[in-house]
């Protein structure tokens, strides 16, 4: 086949143009659409960019929020923290726990531990490895919490201080696939533990303050049971520690003290009181009894609430017995044992105000007849056992139907009370009387021994009265008695008058008129050779039917009355004539003065013009003064005091040793001199301590330059004692009792006064010749106008200052 020849045309210019035209706006085209996609591409392009950077933005200011919160937390919290790499670097680290460590914040940041300032200490003070402590650990299985205490060492301007810290550390995981850090908490314990430190310190001292205290102790919970005591109130208990424990307080007590006890606690409990202290009886495991004081004190808890109780349990038996004891001698007279007038006082006066008294109360007063004459021929010694002899019998008499008392010296009383009054007081004395028809063997002699009784019976015009009114009627009846003859009974009626005690009063009044007191002398000698060198002056009253009265049964009155200072002048006045009419001029004679009779300038006035009256040597005469009048002493007596000094009247201090005056007064006040209680003189020389006393007062005295005197002397082992250890002058029924004056009416029938007394071993001894007083390193006081010269009538006198 013959191919076809096809014939190209060629296009017309036209065709060509238009053709053109079509490319090109179809490339437009296709640019444009490019274009647009581009566009709308950046565009989409833009905002997931602008979304980023918002998210971006979102994300910093997250992270600044919690930074800044995190720093806010770091700031207020008490717990330091620090990250850690599992390499050991630092990746952050708070302020605190910086603190805590000792670094710089910024410093340690990227640093490893080990290269860090830091000391870490275990407990027991040995170093440990910082990365060990706050870094990972190898082998340390998952995220667990790893806790210990160490002590870090920081350095300060004072020295290195060592801080306890709790060191918590936890595997954290890391965000984003990073590998996990380590979390380190720290905190500072330093104040807790010195806190505990110190509770546990004084929980310790307490627990050994209480094992150890000498006296009982016991933690008490709130049912008032024993939970914890020591081993000195189980020693108190008779038991063990171990038994207590669980033990009811109350039940240690006495029945009858339970429910006071139970009060008290709940008075505790119920915030009345804040503590509470008993004495009461516990019953030891042996069943003995025991004073003891309980002091409770409740604890509470911080909040406020009762927590447990501390008690102290102290053992008063002693004390309680002491006390008992103290209050018995205050109520009953010391050689008898019988009741005092006070206890006398108080029975009788709580008797009369029982209804129904009448008939069934009476009041017996005895006093015994011829007393006195036994204590001046056998001694007060003699006279003591006639005493203990004599309540013997009464309380014999009384059968328990009353109430025996000594009132002083040989004066008695029973208070009888039964349902027939008249019979029982009438059989009581039958009885006295009886008992006394037996003779009294003292050392070796029978003495025959008698009393004068008088009985009131209690009826509506005695019991009116009181307990002073029925005693003032027995007394009036006891003193019918001994002037209708002695040995006798007498029941009071109201003739004789209720009120003995003014009776007695006036009788006093008139005996100061009448001359009817008298004065005693009891002679004070050298204990070196037994020669006496002066006297006491002792006055009596020579009742017109009751006999001679000692000092005791008036002065009381008398100070009361206000006749103190008339009888003190009296007794100077005697004094004065007695001395001025005694052959011996070498001795001399002490006056007993109270503080009653000074200060008004009446009693020195007085005896100052009798010295001069009778123109005696200065120191003839001598003032005593009780040692507790000296306590009480004003400016006018002090001053009073140096005026009897001044005139060459030495002052003497009586009773020395019984009164509370300080050492300055004996100082500071003219005494020349003092006399020892006798009470110390009684103990020895078989009593240790009395002779301690005595050694010790006698040093003092002589230290001061004093003259010394004991009193009481009754056996010459005492006086050889007493003039062993210092003491120079004595007295006692050893050297004779006191004895009127020669030439007195009574002087007739007395012994007369001795001149000297030897002791035992001075039977070969020379006798000296003593001045008043003598002993005194002093030059002599000038005399009162009207009084001689003291070289014109014989050696010089003391001065009365110490």
């Amino acid at each position: 086949m013959t191919p076809t020849r096809v014939l190209a045309t060629a296009p017309s210019p036209a065709a060509l143009t238009a053709g053109t035209d079509d490319t090109v706006g179809l490339a437009s085209l296709v640019i444009a659409a490019i274009a647009v996609v581009a566009l709308v591409w950046v565009l989409v392009l833009l905002a997931r960019q602008r979304r980023e950077v918002r998210r971006a933005n979102d994300l910093l200011d997250l992270s600044r929020e919690l930074r800044h919160r995190y720093d806010a937390l770091q700031a207020v919290t008490k717990e330091g923290v620090l990250v850690v790499s599992l390499s050991g670097t630092v990746l952050d680290i708070s302020d605190r726990a910086a603190t805590i460590l000792g670094v710089v914040p910024d410093a340690a940041v990227g640093r490893h531990l080990t290269d860090l300032a830091v000391v870490l200490v275990n407990e027991q003070g040995l170093a440990m490895n910082p990365a060990g402590v706050l870094g990972y650990r190898t082998g340390r299985a998952g995220y667990t919490v790893d806790s210990q205490l160490v002590g870090v060492a920081v350095a300060s301007p004072t020295g290195t201080q060592a801080r306890m810290v709790q060191v918590s550390s936890q595997l954290v995981a890391a965000a984003d696939g990073d590998a996990p850090a380590v979390l380190t908490t720290l905190v500072d314990v330093t104040g807790s533990r010195q806190v505990e430190a110190a509770l546990s310190r004084s929980e310790t001292q307490f627990r050994v303050a209480m094992e150890n205290a000498p006296i009982g102790m016991a933690l008490v919970d709130l049912d008032w049971h024993v939970v914890e005591a020591n081993a000195a109130l189980a020693e108190l208990l008779g038991t063990t520690v171990d038994a207590l424990r669980g033990y009811p307080m109350e039940a240690l007590g006495t029945p009858e003290s339970r429910a006071s006890e139970r009060l008290e606690v709940d008075r505790l409990l119920g915030g009345g009181q804040h503590r509470f202290s008993v004495e009461k009886r516990y019953q030891r495991a042996d069943g003995h009894l025991v004073w003891v004081v309980l002091d409770a004190a409740l604890v509470r808890s911080p909040t406020g609430e009762p927590d447990h109780f501390v008690v102290q349990v102290r053992d008063s038996t002693e004390s309680k017995l002491q006390a008992e004891m103290l209050t018995h001698r205050a109520m009953h007279d010391p050689l008898t044992g019988l009741a005092n007038r006070t206890l006398l006082q108080e029975v009788l006066q709580s008797v009369l105000e029982q209804p129904g008294v009448v008939d069934r109360v009476a009041v017996l007063a005895c006093d015994l007849d011829g007393f006195k004459e036994i204590n001046d021929r056998y001694g007060h010694a003699a006279g003591d056992e006639v005493l203990v002899h004599v309540a013997g019998v009464l309380r014999a008499a009384t059968a328990r139907r009353g109430t025996v008392a000594r009132l002083g010296g040989d004066e008695f009383v029973v208070v009888v009370q039964d349902v027939d009054g008249p019979r029982a007081v009438f059989e009581v004395a039958a009885a006295i009387h009886a008992g006394l028809a037996e003779p009294v063997r003292v050392a070796r002699r029978r003495m025959q021994v008698a009393a004068s009784i008088g009985i009131a019976l209690a009826d509506p015009e005695t019991v009116q009265g009181g307990a002073p009114g029925l005693l003032a009627a027995a007394d009036s009846a006891l003193y019918r008695a001994k002037a209708a003859g002695r040995g006798r009974t007498e029941v009071y009626d109201h003739s004789m008058g209720r009120s003995s005690s003014v009776d007695l009063l006036r009788e006093l009044t008139d005996a100061l008129d009448a001359d009817e007191l008298v004065v005693h002398y009891q002679p004070i000698v050298d204990l070196a050779d037994g020669r006496v060198v002066g006297y006491e002056a002792l006055v009596r009253w020579q009742h017109p039917y009751r006999g001679l009265l000692l000092p005791s049964a008036f002065l009381g009155l008398a100070q009361e009355a206000g006749l103190a200072v008339p009888l003190g002048q009296l007794v100077a006045t005697k004094v004065a004539e007695f001395v001025a009419t005694s052959p011996d001029r070498t001795t001399w004679v002490s006056v007993n003065v109270s503080a009653d009779q000074l200060g008004d300038g009446e009693f020195a006035t007085t005896l100052l013009a009798e010295i001069s009256r009778h123109r005696l040597m200065a120191g003839r005469i001598v003032v005593e003064l009780t040692e507790s009048s000296l306590v009480a002493s004003g400016t006018r007596i002090r001053h009073e005091l140096t005026q009897l000094s001044a005139a060459g009247v030495p002052i003497l201090l009586d009773d020395f040793g019984t009164g509370v005056s300080p050492l300055s007064y004996l100082r500071d006040l003219p005494v020349a001199g003092v006399k020892l209680d006798m009470s110390f003189t009684s103990g020895i020389p078989d009593d240790p301590t009395a002779g301690k006393v005595v050694r010790a007062l006698g040093a003092l005295a002589r230290e001061l330059a004093m003259v010394t005197i004991a009193e009481g002397i009754e056996h010459a082992e005492q006086a050889e004692y007493l003039h062993r250890n210092g003491w120079r002058y004595g007295q006692g029924w050893l050297y004779g009792g006191a004895q009127p004056a020669p030439g007195s009416p009574e002087a007739a029938t007395a012994v007369p006064l001795p001149g000297v007394v030897r002791r035992p071993d001075a039977a070969a001894r020379p006798t000296p010749v003593a001045p008043p007083l003598a002993g005194m390193s002093a030059p002599p006081r000038p005399a009162q106008p009207g009084t001689p010269h003291p070289a014109a009538d014989g050696p010089p006198a003391p001065t009365g200052s110490a």
